[in-house]
């Protein structure tokens, strides 16, 4: 290695410290300045299927960070639809064959890979304890990590006149962070609350929050939601 590759692999920071703590430090950071919320937001739920909420049922492949996640979701998009802000949700579901599972569905072929995700199983089914009102929720399908990719989400939210997109589900380091880098990339101010994403390991979970909350987003408690969506007084 010459002297100036070695300068340079030396800048690279180091720590001793767990992703949760860098995480927590640079959460308190009081000097960051953040994106904030706009004048209308819309709640963007990705991926809240039975497939990575219930490791009681598929326990290979399902996640959980915060307990109280579903429940968390359920209720920002309850008090959403309330106030007539849009509420999205996606599942990730292929055809019987997997021809439209793409390059992504082909990593892995086994009983628990993406092509098993079939149109109308059990585990491309939304959980449950969710309540999800089909006739005012956009609910999309899609085939790839963000929920922005093929999907008429983007035209929904600029029909809607929103600006800010509020991200949940999982998982944190894949579809909640590809569509979070999306929603940025078309112009919104973007909004993760921490209690309601989710992923495998709390390691890919806290350096992924910590990423986007340096860059791509504002990472919020979901009191910070619901907030906002109680003093939200309609489009002016």
């Amino acid at each position: 290695m010459s002297h100036t590759e070695n300068t340079q692999a030396s800048t690279m920071e180091r720590s001793n410290k767990s992703a949760r703590e860098i995480f927590e430090d640079v959460w308190a950071n009081p000097n960051r300045a953040p994106f904030g919320f706009g004048t209308k937001l819309a709640i963007v739920n990705v991926d809240p299927q039975k497939s990575y909420t219930r490791p009681d049922l598929f326990p290979k492949t399902a996640y959980i960070t915060d307990p109280l996640q579903i429940r968390h979701i359920d209720r920002i998009s309850w008090e959403a639809r309330r106030k007539n802000l849009p509420v999205v949700w996606t599942h990730v579901a292929y055809m019987e064959n997997a021809a439209d599972a793409g390059v992504w569905g082909t990593r892995t072929n086994t009983p628990d890979s993406l092509q098993n995700i079939k149109r109308g199983s059990q585990r491309s089914e939304f959980d449950d304890r969710l309540r999800i009102d089909s006739a005012v929720d956009a609910v999309y399908v899609k085939q790839m990590p963000s929920a922005f990719h093929d999907t008429p989400l983007n035209s929904f939210l600029n029909w809607h006149r929103v600006d800010t997109v509020v991200v949940t589900g999982g998982s944190t380091s894949g579809c909640v962070r590809a569509t979070a880098v999306d929603s940025l990339s078309h112009g919104y101010r973007t909004i993760v609350p921490i209690e309601c994403v989710a992923d495998k390991h709390e390691s890919y979970h806290f350096a992924n929050l910590t990423d986007l909350h340096l860059k791509y987003a504002d990472v919020v408690s979901v009191d910070a939601v619901l907030a906002w969506i109680s003093a939200y007084e309609g489009d002016r």
